[in-house]
């Protein structure tokens, strides 16, 4: 194989905001590349304007420009930059803005235009996916144009179904139908949703799994034709299809069918002439069955804890790969070692339904100490803005094992303050006192099942430490 040596990028311009913004400046720091960040009015002072090597401006508005390809894509050209990293959300998932930076000899940091067309479209994904051979749940062979046709479908295949809007993503254009009626009431409202949400009115249907576990596989692919996975994280637990807490490997899975995910993965990265970072999720019944879910051609939230158990720099491999460079290892050199949690910190109060929970934060303290990691882009004194996703932090912790992973994780969250704002860390802490999370058995209904831990009081932790304290001035009472 005939490899051209390469050129690593002189600067990146990076068209996001947050903690995601803040990790991409990070790796580009440690690869000696210039970052470039963009920035709204109510940006002005986030932690990634401070980090980066030089800011742009790029308007008042919250929204806009963090949407305007060709304002980006000319923002990069004019100030130099060799790419342009996406991160997560906003474009990333835009075929366009790959284009145009292919039409300004901008190298998009990312999939090509047609990979991420061709699997951002479920009903194509679903379809690629069973000439090569990888299980799909039962469900429309294509879109559906009328509620008579989803009615039959659904009477064919058997309720519950799901309404999946096409273009979908993120949980977004998503109705579980458990009956006729519900399919009938769901379905201009799935439209709508997708209509407004990704400008397309396209849905299809799928059997809804009940309480499946969720499991994707995360997968680099360079442009010498090497796919490899990095094994898989399970990302059961969510809230209104919304992922609140992920996990490197599955505590579910056994070996057998670890090797056997991970392969189907790379099967689908294959299939599709796949390059750079990606996703491959999929369900599994209660049967143990797999199924293919959708391909995410983007770098996750989640990649962090698989970049905890294999010690590989995800976003790092992102960059080599948009150069040009092979992968640098082969999937027998991919490793994995213990467990690792992560936790997605929201300005959100869970005692009340979640609702966001926007304000200036009056002290901040990341926790430390071994296998403890905080992705952030909060600072005491930061105003969080109401214009964004309710996300600001994450918490990542590893350890060797299971139940090491989550006393560790305990701790850390236990370490963690930040005042001024309500956050989800409560909510975490009462999740990690549950026998089910302890067992390391869950599924996608585990928050549904359990509605009484949004009112956890930390009673439970202050009676196990107040025992642990009796027992020890006991001891040392009797050591006297």
């Amino acid at each position: 194989m005939n490899v051209v040596t390469p050129n690593m990028f002189q600067k990146i311009l990076i068209v996001n905001r947050g903690e995601i913004a803040v990790r991409i400046i990070r790796a580009c720091a440690e690869m000696g590349i210039r970052s470039a960040a963009v920035y709204s009015e109510a940006d002005r002072y986030s932690l990634h304007v401070k980090k980066a090597d030089e800011a742009y401006f790029i308007g008042a508005d919250p929204l806009a420009g963090y949407l305007n390809i060709y304002r980006l894509v000319n923002l990069a050209v004019e100030t130099g930059c060799d790419a342009i990293h996406p991160g997560y959300g906003f474009l990333s998932e835009n075929p366009q803005l790959a284009e145009v930076c292919a039409q300004r000899d901008i190298v998009f940091i990312g999939p090509s235009a047609t990979a991420i067309r061709s699997m951002g479209d479920k009903t194509e994904a679903r379809i690629a996916m069973q000439k090569a051979g990888i299980p799909v749940t039962p469900g429309s062979d294509g879109n559906i144009y009328s509620i008579d046709d989803a009615v039959a479908l659904a009477e064919q295949i058997g309720y519950p179904v799901m309404l999946k809007a096409t273009s979908g993503g993120g949980g977004r254009g998503i109705r579980r139908c458990n009956d006729e009626k519900d399919l009938r009431k769901n379905y201009k409202r799935v439209i709508s949703e997708a209509t407004k949400a990704f400008g397309s009115a396209d849905l299809f249907m799928e059997r809804c799994i009940v309480n499946p576990r969720h499991l994707e596989v995360q997968i680099l692919a360079d442009s010498y034709g090497h796919v490899i996975h990095l094994f898989e994280r399970d990302c059961s637990i969510q809230r209104r299809n919304q992922k609140l807490i992920e996990i490197a490997p599955s505590p579910q899975l056994s070996e057998e069918q670890r090797q056997q995910l991970g392969q189907m993965a790379v099967t689908a990265a294959q299939a599709v002439g796949y390059q750079n970072a990606g996703t491959v999720e999929f369900l599994m019944d209660d049967q143990q069955r797999f199924y293919f879910m959708e391909m995410n051609t983007r770098v996750q939230v989640e990649h962090t804890v698989s970049e905890q158990i294999t010690g590989i720099d995800i976003v790092q491999e992102q960059i080599r790969i948009a150069a040009g460079y092979p992968l640098r290892l082969q999937q027998d050199q991919v490793k994995r070692r213990g467990y690792s949690i992560q936790f997605r910190i929201n300005a959100e109060d869970p005692q009340n339904d979640f609702l966001p929970s926007f304000g200036r934060i009056t002290r901040y303290y990341a926790p430390g100490g071994p296998g403890v990691r905080t992705d952030a882009a909060i600072y005491t004194g930061y105003v969080v803005p109401p214009y964004y996703d309710s996300m600001i932090a994450k918490l990542i912790v590893w350890s060797l094992t299971w139940n090491e992973v989550v006393a560790r994780a305990r701790r850390a969250l236990d370490d963690m303050e930040i005042f001024g704002i309500k956050t989800t860390i409560p909510y975490y802490q009462a999740i990690l006192d549950s026998d089910a999370f302890q067992g390391g058995s869950f599924h996608t209904g585990f928050v549904e099942a359990n509605p009484q831990l949004t009112h956890y009081s930390g009673k439970r932790r202050k009676e196990v430490v107040a025992a642990i304290l009796a027992a020890a001035i006991a001891a040392a009472t009797e050591q006297r």
